[in-house]
């Protein structure tokens, strides 16, 4: 089993290994990375779902998890480069969901 981590240790290990790799790049292509990774999302899913098979190069089991933890690395690395804190942040917007959609879905 792998250790669990908090948003707190994913930034600081991410700001780690960024800092031993030669540094942040600029935001816009942290940015440009992002949109990648999220692509990369999405033809992950689109093969799950049947909807676009991947070709046969490609591995054909899922990378779902691998995708979704790149998206996971370039968004806190823009997160670290602003020094937005993505624990507070996640709990300031759960707070936000809850008082505006706390009746939304019943």
């Amino acid at each position: 089993m792998t250790e669990k981590l908090s948003l707190d240790d994913m930034q600081n290990l991410v700001n780690e290994w960024i800092q031993k790799h030669g540094g942040y790049w600029t935001p816009l292509s942290m940015l440009s990375a992002s949109i990648e990774e999220l692509g990369e999302i999405s033809r992950e899913i689109n093969h799950l779902e049947g909807f676009k098979p991947k070709k046969y190069k490609r591995k054909i089991e899922s990378e779902l998890d691998e995708e979704l933890a790149d998206l996971l690395f370039s968004v806190i690395c823009i997160a670290n480069y602003y020094d937005i804190n993505l624990a507070g942040a996640f709990h300031k917007i759960i707070a936000k969901y809850s008082k505006r959609d706390s009746k939304r879905f019943d």
